[in-house]
């Protein structure tokens, strides 16, 4: 599938201000960048870095005053939709070691707050059902409702609350994997079939010894993903961290097929 993507940010900086920007589509196996096209006026130079876990780039900047930033992309996504069932959990002992960190709670995903209702509402299942079986869960029991959490919302936060956006699906995902000692990672995302169209979150879990992309707020086909970032949860995969005062102005994302 061929994906074009377009993304303008408008904002203000009141005053001198680092920024650190994550925008441009990873270069991996499954999602082949044809060609893309990074533009920023209003900042000092651009110093690339490497994003985490080595997947895609992050962008460092100083920023002052009107700040605009477009991005374009060509991708072809070569990705069968991950059926879950039938993959097996990694024991514990044998996790490699670079993702261990991603069984740990997190800012944003409170695992160790889960282990007993994840123990109790998911028994009898394992591996790849019980991360299918706790989507379900989180499909019945929330309600998608955009503005209903910020950015100081949790994993434990949005369990009580029932309700958030792709962002607070995620983090209660993760931590429910975690809880159930499967590696969860988030991931930032653009997504085809969004509505309304803007950045995405979802998650990628470990089992059988490779990570597996899972959408638990349902809102893109997997085979229709294109990823960012990677980290431990939003914190590490915002599009934009700003280290001082922003005013956003405008902001779209669009993601169209390419191949009719």
């Amino acid at each position: 599938m061929r994906l074009n993507i377009a993304v303008e940010l408008d904002y203000h900086f009141p005053q001198p201000t680092d920024v650190l920007l994550t925008i441009e589509v990873a270069q991996l196996s499954d999602q082949k960048l044809v060609e893309d096209r990074l533009r920023v006026d209003g900042v000092g130079p651009l110093r690339p870095i490497a994003g985490g876990d080595g997947i895609g780039q992050r962008t460092w900047m100083e920023a002052n005053g009107p700040f605009h930033a477009d991005y374009r992309a060509v991708v072809d996504v070569e990705r069968p939709a991950d059926g879950l069932i039938g993959l097996e959990a990694v024991p514990l002992r044998e996790l490699a070691a670079e993702v261990i960190p991603y069984l740990w709670p997190s800012r944003y995903c409170e695992a160790d707050r889960f282990e007993s209702f994840v123990e109790r509402e998911f028994a009898g299942v394992e591996g790849g059902a019980k991360i299918a079986a706790m989507c379900d869960w989180i499909d019945d029991r929330l309600e998608y409702r955009p503005g209903s959490s910020d950015t100081t919302t949790t994993a434990a936060n949005t369990f009580v609350a029932r309700e958030g956006v792709c962002r607070d699906y995620a983090h209660l995902l993760a931590a429910l994997a975690r809880a159930a000692g499967v590696p969860a990672r988030l991931v930032s995302a653009y997504g085809w079939q969004v509505d309304p169209p803007d950045f995405h979150a979802l998650v990628e879990v470990w089992l059988g010894g490779n990570w597996h992309l899972v959408d638990p707020s349902r809102l893109a086909p997997i085979e229709g993903v294109v990823r960012i970032c990677v980290g431990r949860d939003a914190t590490d995969i915002a599009f934009m961290t700003s280290f001082g005062p922003t005013d956003m102005k405008a902001q779209s994302v669009r993601v169209d097929r390419g191949d009719g």
